[in-house]
């Protein structure tokens, strides 16, 4: 499957506006007929390039109306201590992005709950209290221009 074929691409884009378009209307968007388009979209199913559709919610609908995106470093940089890490963090409801990255930290998460209050809970009961959590710094999302995750 090419990925990078201009039909394939479009059609890539308008499944990440919206995933419950129709095959007939994606048809019409793109170009092609609905059985090619269909063909295209399995293809790129069984290929792997796309792993499955999402609903986006809406954070504030959901009763999570307080983002913040949080910086954590580890004490010990072993490989146990970051498997303890991410078990602990898979386990936290609050959390939902947890990217193991590069640079003077290790993971960057994604964390929603309610409001301030909340998050002080998070940040004092479940992150405060894993043992190879060395240094958390906090930013708190004030608005969000551009968010295309689904």
């Amino acid at each position: 499957m090419n990925i990078d074929d201009p039909k394939t691409r479009h059609i890539l884009r308008e499944l990440e506006r919206n995933a419950r378009i129709t095959n007939l209307d994606l048809a019409e968007k793109v170009s092609l007929s609905p059985s090619a388009c269909l063909r295209r979209v399995q293809e790129l199913e069984r290929a792997g390039v796309i792993t499955q559709y999402r609903a986006v919610l809406d954070p504030v609908a959901m009763g999570k109306g307080f983002t913040a995106y949080v910086g954590v470093g580890l004490s010990d940089h072993s490989k146990a201590a970051q498997e303890a890490f991410e078990k602990s963090i898979s386990l936290a409801p609050e959390v939902r992005e947890c990217h193991n990255i590069t640079g003077v930290i290790e993971y960057l998460l994604r964390v929603e709950v309610a409001d301030l209050a909340a998050y002080k809970a998070f940040h004092t009961d479940v992150l405060g209290t894993l043992p190879q959590v060395n240094s958390i710094t906090s930013y708190v999302v004030m608005g969000s221009p551009k968010d295309e995750r689904a």
